[in-house]
């Protein structure tokens, strides 16, 4: 090999080193190590192949790194537990080596084979097939870099209900400059609709409005309300997203939300025909439902009075002779 911690190894032949662990009884109990090792090595390739108890502790590790030293490995694969708990282990146990640790493979044959297999022929058959998969994979891999790369200091966070309001507020006081885009007219999403919240029965309207009036009023937090994301762009720290703004008709940064502009629009609603309906059966049906003052409804569109219910106690108007007439001189 011309440089080993940068994986070049010119036109040599590849070397590979396949390690297969015990993890105590989590895997020998029910799959047979020893088969795997033995089968992993006729795969072509493959250079050396060992079975031991537990590989992610220290001789485990020095076992992988004097292998590679004395058999001039330039490939390792790992069939053991899941690559979330242990490969950063072994890449940095690879590297000590002088190996590049991005030629590092890992099969999960505890996971996936011995904790949800209970036949352990069968179980032994799927991890020596999952150690082959491996072995053909890592036989591709090339060694890489790290490298640090600025990044922008800015979050976008897409959808401004409760989740979307609470992630903005906390990057927000964390000095992040945050961008909360919402589709809707109006932020808050289906708590906003809610009245009471599970499982406490709390005031949604009590929880949720001091934070929306938080992310209006807080400086890194910039609202974008009546938008969408359009187009998403680069790659992780580095986005470039274009977002698409609807149409208002109004001056957002004149509009005092006094709903004068309401009232004076020249729109025709559509559909100009609705139906009122209470499960299945239909109560009102007309166009637009003979609306005469849009600020009362009336009775005619009280579904209390069209269906015949009775009202709560609390809304029944009650005289003052009424109330005498049930009390005792």
């Amino acid at each position: 090999m011309t440089n080993k911690l940068n994986g070049d190894s010119g036109n040599e032949a590849l070397g590979i080193g396949v390690y297969v662990c015990h993890c105590g009884t989590n895997i020998a109990k029910t799959v047979d190590v020893a088969k795997v090792a033995e089968l992993s090595q006729s795969v072509p390739g493959v250079v050396i192949s060992r079975h031991y108890k537990f590989m992610c502790s220290d001789p485990g590790q020095e076992l992988i790194q004097k292998d590679i030293r004395e058999h001039n490995l330039n490939r390792i694969v790992v069939a053991a537990c899941s690559p979330l708990m242990h490969e950063n282990t072994f890449r940095k146990a690879v590297e000590v080596a002088g190996m590049n640790r991005y030629l590092f493979e890992m099969a999960n044959i505890r996971e996936q084979v011995s904790w949800v297999t209970i036949d352990q022929k069968l179980a032994t058959t799927k991890a020596a097939a999952l150690v082959r998969a491996a072995v053909a994979r890592v036989k591709y891999q090339e060694p890489l870099e790290m490298r640090r790369v600025p990044i922008t200091r800015r979050v976008l966070v897409v959808g401004a209900g409760i989740s979307g309001i609470e992630s903005a507020l906390q990057m927000a006081d964390a000095g992040y400059e945050v961008i909360l885009v919402e589709r809707e007219a109006s932020i808050g999403g289906h708590m906003s609709r809610f009245d009471k919240t599970f499982p406490t029965l709390d005031c949604a309207a009590c929880i949720l409005t001091p934070k929306m009036v938080s992310v209006g009023r807080h400086p890194n937090i910039r609202l974008i309300t009546y938008a969408e994301i359009e187009q998403v762009d680069g790659y992780v720290g580095n986005f470039k997203v274009k977002i698409k703004k609807k149409a208002r008709y109004v001056e957002p940064s004149k509009c005092n939300s006094c709903g004068s502009c309401y009232e004076a629009c020249p729109s025709v609603p559509y559909p100009q025909h609705r139906r009122m309906m209470l499960g299945d059966r239909v109560y009102r049906e007309g166009r637009l439902l003979d609306v005469q003052d849009k600020w009362s409804m009336g009775p005619k569109h009280d579904l209390t009075s069209l269906t015949g219910a009775q009202p709560m106690p609390e809304n029944v108007e009650t005289t003052a002779e009424e109330i005498l007439e049930g009390v005792d001189p």
